[in-house]
């Protein structure tokens, strides 16, 4: 006997024989004519059953039901069974047409081999048991499995019921509601799907709540008009108020390369829907860590979409291209969504990353005549791939003496082999290679070199992990628990020693998120979702300090960063912005100033790296309004009537541009600490400011008020910069310091910061100038206190004259002792701490000293000006003048000593050895000013008065003596009184920076004073008439003694 399926339906019946083991032999062949009635009256009753079971649709339309029956037949009784179903052709209720046979078994053993008939595929079901690449399979002999059309379509779906009409479905299955319920409920649904040619079966799987959902299986085995398949929905959706979502298998036909498929071989896939629908298809992954991605275009694949039909082509297949392709092509319409898929597996033959090593790594020689062992160590990642690992070495003179299979090592896969070899070779370097090759033949190899140290070389000892090393070469050793390897040089340039270990161990969670960055774009998953994923994982990582507290974790984080901004050209998602800008921001933490220092892999330094990337992705965001992080500020504004406003940490940057357009402004906090600066001149003094816009076109004008880090000192310049990617620095070019404190006016787009000089102005010959005048005062007033005692006698007559000259001598004694003070002090860095204290207390002292002597000497000239006929004793005179000029300067000294404790940096500076300037009233400095300002304006206005009463003297009525008399006035008495001090107020107040003005006045004030010495000189000793005559006359007398006594002594007629 043999068996046969039945296709049977309104419109036809067809049969496929099977030939069965049993049979084949063909024993029952010469009985077929024999038992030709009783095979009629089988096959009679065989259509009754099926008759009497038999669903028909009402209306027009003719409904269709699939019964598959097993008839044993000998494979000769074919020809009858097809002629005896013929017969029923003519019939109302039945049409037999076209039996087929659908599948061969045969016989082997307890088992059958069975296989598909042209135009017959292997069901899904069976498929998924094992590869269907074969068209022959293996049953045992009880089974009753059989192929399936190339057409039979499968479609799972659910059916949401709106009402209460079905909810007795819900019940137990077991009681007759439920029975009902369900009996209903498929019977409506078959009255309208029994109408799909080529219908078989029609059931419900089960019930869920939400409404009332059934979920059910159908089988349709001719080709799907997916219109009709959606008439037949609506009609349902209609009758039931409900919703369809249905999934078609059979009907999409995916068509995929050989497998396995070449590693790094360009591949293409295509998907096929029978009709031409005007669905874009969709096209997905699953790869063997159950992850499902979505397949776009991107730099490796690429998809071509016509009507219905999808092409797919890989350009480098790689083991990420390994896993399940589903094509998927869904039609939407009004409550009823259809969805047809295909699957298959894509299966690489794997490729490996090879990491090779040797055990020692510097094997040593003892002598020449020594043979060396060494272990050669190639490590893979776990694979799925059955790789077959081979030793070789191009030497001939090393031999490998062993080698060890791939085996499971620490989670990877290792494999070891031993080599020998001779410490005779010096001519060249043996090499060991590893290869691997792949179940295609493909082959990846790795090589390494084995450095022997010669016999009397000098070598770098073992020290903790490292082992013995060559002179000039590296020792490396894997990172435990992290990606990377450790470095370790042994130089030998003058000595043979170890360097410092550079270490570059990444953390795990970077390298792959790294890894994950790499391939963002390459088409697995959605660019935009993939960025979003990459940067909430850094964002994730970078919060934690000690995940980046090295520099090879710092420049990974950075390289990610470099990479998104080179692969992304926009930033839409919020939460991807956010992400980008909060791990962004981490990198820039103050503990991490030392992660941002290393070796360099290329001629960018990592915080140029970072600016780079980080401005490109802030270019590309999608930012609105202000968004703040901890070290990163970004905030947007429209240009509308030529102008806006960022604000970023403080630092107000106003865009001048006649066009509108967007402008974004982000501030970094440290970042200029970390981008190079090689100018020694000028340091860094505010945070990066950068500003780019939307349309990068026509001229602007950009205003940025800087909020300075460290106040910016008197005379010291400051430069308003720009990063210059072309030559790696900071340049002034198109921008300018308005002379304002932090502002600056930049004509273009870049990153912004301020530059302040790290040391003061200095004046040309200033130096040299102070010291010239210095020594000429001091010896001018020597020259001064020794004319005042050798004319004393002489020329002190009355109480005037005594107070004129006390003032005189006074003055110069402290000018004196002060201009020491200056000189002594002229170098700060070679004096020690206390004599720079005792010096400032000295020059504090003395020059108020000073002062406050021309203040006694100009309230005198003053009074007597006034009161011409009121003169003051000497006695009255000197207990004023005492108190004035030293009781006045000590007191103040004192307090202001006291006050600020005499240190360095409230009381004097030590870079000076002077009081301190600060800005204001602030400072030691403003007790010396003060004072002497006061004192300044009090002579002044006593010089005035002196003028005036001298002008309007009788005898100096005439202009021209008027003239004289004012100008020998202002020259005598501008020295003694201190008036030239008031150019230092000058300097005080005039910053060098602003120009030729403030130079002219330093110069001023330091010819004026650093001589003021020889000028009281010149004025009140040899100026003076009085004091002149009396000079002169001494020294007459002197000369005429000098004369007399040498007369004498030359003539011998002179007795005594």
């Amino acid at each position: 006997m043999s068996s046969s399926s039945l296709f049977w339906s309104d419109s036809g019946v067809s049969v496929w024989p099977q030939t069965d083991p049993c049979c084949s032999d063909g024993s029952l062949r010469t009985q077929i004519e024999e038992n030709r009635n009783i095979n009629m009256m089988w096959a009679f009753i065989f259509l009754y059953i099926l008759g009497i079971n038999m669903y028909q649709a009402t209306g027009e339309v003719e409904s269709v039901q699939m019964y598959y029956v097993k008839l044993r037949v000998d494979k000769s009784a074919i020809a009858n069974v097809s002629r005896i179903l013929a017969s029923f052709a003519g019939t109302s209720i039945l049409r037999v047409e076209d039996p087929q046979m659908t599948t061969i078994c045969e016989g082997v053993s307890a088992h059958k081999e069975c296989s598909c008939e042209p135009g017959y595929r292997w069901s899904d079901d069976i498929c998924e048991s094992g590869s269907c690449g074969d068209n022959k399979r293996t049953f045992p002999s009880s089974s009753s499995h059989r192929c399936i059309s190339n057409n039979t379509v499968t479609i799972s779906g659910s059916v949401t019921i709106e009402g209460t009409r079905y909810q007795n479905c819900l019940a137990f299955k077991e009681t007759q509601t439920y029975k009902d319920c369900n009996s209903d409920l498929l019977t409506e649904m078959k009255k309208v799907y029994s109408t799909l040619p080529g219908f078989e079966a029609l059931k419900i799987t089960k019930y869920r709540v939400g409404s009332i959902i059934a979920d059910f299986e159908m089988t349709v085995v001719t080709t799907l008009d997916t219109q009709a398949l959606m008439d037949r929905s609506h009609i349902l959706i209609e009758s039931l108020s409900a919703s369809f979502n249905l999934e078609t298998t059979g009907l999409v036909r995916l068509i995929m390369p050989r497998n396995p498929v070449k590693y790094n071989d360009a591949h293409t896939l295509v998907c096929v829907l029978n009709e031409n629908v005007d669905v874009v298809p969709k096209w997905q992954l699953q790869t063997s860590s159950n992850r499902v991605s979505k397949i776009t275009t991107g730099t490796v694949s690429r998809i071509w979409n016509t009507p219905g039909n999808s092409t797919l082509h890989l350009s480098k297949t790689t083991e990420v291209w390994a896993g399940t392709y589903t094509c998927t092509f869904t039609q939407n319409t009004n409550s009823c969504i259809i969805t047809h898929r295909a699957s298959a597996v894509l299966d690489v033959a794997l490729l490996p990353e090879i990491d090779i090593s040797t055990d020692p790594q510097f094997p040593r020689c003892g002598n020449t005549n020594d043979l060396l062992t060494v272990t050669g160590t190639c490590e893979i990642g776990n694979s799925t791939e059955n790789y077959n690992v081979t030793w070789s070495s191009a030497d001939t003179t090393t031999t490998i003496v062993s080698e060890t299979p791939l085996h499971v090592s620490g989670g990877n896969l290792v494999s070891t082999a031993v080599a020998v070899f001779g410490c005779n070779m010096t001519a060249h370097t043996p090499r060991l290679t590893c290869t691997f090759v792949n179940r295609l033949h493909q082959s990846m190899s790795a090589s390494v070199d084995i450095n022997i140290i010669p016999a009397g070389e000098e070598f770098c000892e073992a020290e903790d992990d490292w082992g013995e090393a060559k002179a000039d070469h590296t020792f490396v050793l894997k990172c435990l628990n992290s990606a990377g390897k450790r470095h370790r040089k042994c130089s030998g340039t003058i000595t043979v020693e170890w360097e410092e270990e550079e270490s570059r161990c990444v953390n795990q969670e970077l390298n792959t998120i790294w890894q994950k960055a790499s391939m963002v774009d390459i088409g697995i998953g959605e660019l935009s979702e993939n960025a979003g994923e990459v940067f909430s994982d850094l964002n994730g990582v970078t919060h934690t300090v000690e995940t980046l507290n090295a520099h090879a974790n710092m420049n990974t984080s950075v390289g990610i960063l470099l990479i998104m901004s080179e692969k992304l050209s926009n930033i839409s998602n919020e939460s991807t912005v956010n992400d980008f800008l909060h791990s962004s921001s981490n990198l820039m933490n103050k503990s991490l100033q030392g992660a941002w220092k290393g070796r360099r892999d290329d001629n960018l330094t990592l915080a140029e790296k970072y600016l780079s990337s980080v401005e490109r992705l802030i270019e590309v965001s999608n930012i609105t309004g202000l968004t703040k992080k901890t070290n990163i500020e970004v905030a947007q504004c429209e240009v509308q009537g030529s102008k806006c406003t960022n604000k970023a940490f403080n630092v107000t940057v106003n865009f001048h541009s006649s066009y509108d357009d967007t402008v974004k402004t982000t501030g970094f906090k440290q970042l200029v600490s970390y981008l190079p600066n090689k100018d020694d001149e000028y340091g860094p003094n505010s945070i990066v400011v950068s500003t780019t816009s939307k349309k990068h076109s026509g001229s602007v004008r950009i205003e940025i008020n800087f909020q300075l880090h460290r106040p910016r000192a008197k005379n010291v310049e400051m430069q308003c910069v720009s990063w210059d990617n072309t030559t790696r620095q900071w340049s002034t070019y198109g921008c300018e310091w308005t002379r304002t404190e932090g502002h600056c006016v930049c004509s273009h787009l870049s990153s912004f910061a301020i530059l302040m000089a790290r040391e003061p102005i200095k004046i040309p010959w200033m130096t040299e100038i102070t010291y010239v005048g210095l020594s000429v005062s001091v010896v001018s007033l020597v020259l001064s206190l020794v004319i005042e005692l050798t004319i004393w006698s002489v020329v002190v007559k009355t109480n005037t004259l005594y107070l004129r000259h006390t003032a005189h001598m006074n003055i110069s004694l402290c000018l004196l002792i002060a201009h020491c003070c200056f000189l002594a002090s002229s170098k700060p860095l070679e004096i020690s701490d206390t004599w720079c204290k005792t010096f400032v207390v000295l020059k504090h002292f003395c020059y108020l000293a000073t002062f406050f002597w021309m203040l006694c000497l100009s309230s005198t000239l003053l009074h007597q000006t006034i009161f011409l006929f009121h003169e003051v004793s000497k006695k009255t005179y000197l207990r004023f003048s005492l108190t004035l000029g030293y009781i006045c300067p000590f007191l103040i000294v004192t307090i202001t000593f006291l006050c600020n404790g005499g240190a360095e940096g409230m009381y004097f500076t030590r870079d000076t050895c002077w009081l301190v300037y600060a800005t204001g009233f602030q400072g030691s400095l403003n007790t010396f000013l003060i004072p002497i300002g006061t004192i300044i304006i009090v002579n002044l206005f006593s010089m005035l008065v002196v003028i005036m009463k001298l002008v309007n003297h009788p005898m100096t009525s005439h202009q021209s003596a008027a003239a004289k008399t004012i100008m020998r006035t202002v020259v005598l008495l501008t020295p003694i009184f201190g008036v030239t001090w008031l150019f230092g107020f000058g300097v005080t107040i005039v910053d060098l920076t602003e120009g030729k003005l403030a130079f002219v006045i330093n110069y001023l004030f330091v010819l004026l004073n650093s001589f003021q010495g020889l000028f009281i000189l010149l004025t009140t000793c040899l100026g003076d008439k009085l004091t002149r005559d009396a000079l002169l006359k001494r020294l007459r007398l002197r000369t005429s003694a000098s004369t007399a006594e040498s007369t004498t002594k030359s003539d011998p007629s002179v007795k005594k």
